[in-house]
């Protein structure tokens, strides 16, 4: 009798084992495990992004291009201060093997679009969403920027507000 139960037990706890690992199978895949903060040297691939003014800049444009991203947000005073300067970077640069793309994580897209308009911004802007989330990764802080490679590379991340000359002197990083 106590094999008998020692058995049923057994099978009982498998039984549960299993449903506890397609359960947690089943959560990964609906709501995917949080990505790892890509560094310097790791490669990544940019999807697609639709920008505020409507406009998709396609995966595939960003292959073979320097490309500059940056999480920001209309509330962060940090972005305030650097934002004019990836503006003034963006004017420069415009023609140059080089791209610019600005993730907003604001809760609205409408927070985010009045933003852009008050300060008359022109750079290629619009929402963080799961696709760059899963190719760059958890974020550290506000801003953060990456500067990746044509080949894919992450060249260089900062966390934090840049200064006006360092955010001027990305543009080195045309071709690379």
């Amino acid at each position: 009798m106590t094999s008998l139960l020692h058995s049923i037990r057994t099978a009982r706890d498998h039984a549960w084992r299993r449903l506890a690992f397609a359960m947690f199978g089943i959560a990964i895949m609906a709501f995917g495990m949080p990505a790892q903060a890509v560094e310097v040297g790791d490669t990544v691939t940019l999807p697609a992004l639709t920008t505020f003014d409507g406009k998709t800049l396609s995966a595939e444009s960003f292959k073979g291009r320097t490309v500059i991203v940056e999480y920001w947000a209309s509330w962060c005073p940090f972005c305030a201060q650097q934002n004019p300067h990836l503006q003034k970077l963006y004017d420069a640069t415009r023609g140059k093997p080089i791209q610019i793309v600005t993730l907003s994580i604001d809760k609205k897209p409408t927070e985010a679009i009045e933003y852009i308009k008050a300060h008359h911004y022109t750079f290629p802007a619009g929402m963080d969403n799961e696709a760059w989330q899963a190719a760059l990764g958890k974020r550290r802080g506000l801003p953060e920027l990456y500067v990746i490679g044509r080949d894919g590379k992450v060249l260089r991340k900062e966390v934090g507000e840049m200064f006006g000359e360092d955010v001027a002197a990305l543009a080195d990083y045309a071709g690379k």
